[in-house]
This record gives C-alpha cells, structure tokens and sequence, in this order.
C-alpha cells in the first residue's frame, strides 16, 4: 500500500509521518565508525556535523540510503550503517521534502542508542561502491 492509500483509508485520524513509519519502520543513518564510537561511549548520538548544523539528525528510508550513499559518502571508508526502530520516536520525527522533493525522515531529538537495530560496516566494493547489507523496509 502507498502513502496515499493509506491516507485515503484513515483521512484526518494519522498523520503522513504515522503513515510512512507504519509502511517503512526501519530507518537507516550513515555514520562514521569514529563518530559512532563517540556515541556508544556516550550512550546517544547527538548527530554528525551535517545534523548538528542543520538542526536535525537526516536518516533514509532503505528505497533511499543507497542513493544518499552514493551522493554523500561516496568513495569513504570507515563507515557504519545503522538500522533503527522508527516506532520508538513521537512527534520529534518527521518526513520532509528533501532531495527531488522525495519525503525524507528527520529526528529533531538525539537519537537514544536504545531504538538501534542493529549496525553493520559498509565496506566498498572494487568499483568503489558501498556494499549494503540486507534492508529491512
């Protein structure tokens, strides 16, 4: 079902972002593994540079964090793919219009390690390409 199906079915009792969670309860951040060291030893993660200046944490849905991979990181080494539970956030995440006008998920909050999936490297390939693991929508 798609945004707007759903939509459809409930109009006025959830919003798109309640909507969008349901449909993609995974999200996903690209991280260093420095910074994600940082933020164990901290218990949260406050955020890389870019999220600090812009004033929220920018996470991917799986449809989208290959792209963000190939447009952001491309070519790094030293990173970490971080899978998280999106049901466990209220009000402070929200799906806005970002790249192309694609709704993107972003959590005006640290993220608390406890809502972690999971974390796995992303090495590259001999092309230089990310290697993901398995997505969970």
């Amino acid at each position: 079902m798609d945004i707007a199906a759903a939509l459809r079915q409930s109009p006025g009792k959830i919003s798109h972002t309640e909507v969008i969670m349901t449909l993609t309860p995974t999200l996903y951040k690209i991280v260093t593994a420095t910074l994600w060291q940082e933020a164990k030893a901290a218990g949260v993660f406050r955020g890389a540079p870019i999220d600090l200046a812009d004033g929220y944490i920018h996470f991917s849905t799986a449809t989208q964090v290959k792209q963000t991979a190939a447009l952001y990181f491309a070519g790094q080494t030293g990173l970490l793919l971080v899978a998280v539970d999106s049901s466990k956030f209220g009000d402070e995440l929200l799906f806005e219009p970002s790249r192309d006008g694609a709704l993107f998920p972003h959590l005006y909050a640290e993220l608390p390690l406890s809502v972690v999936l999971w974390e796995a490297p992303l090495p590259l390939d001999v092309a230089g390409q990310h290697i993901f693991p398995d997505l969970a929508p």
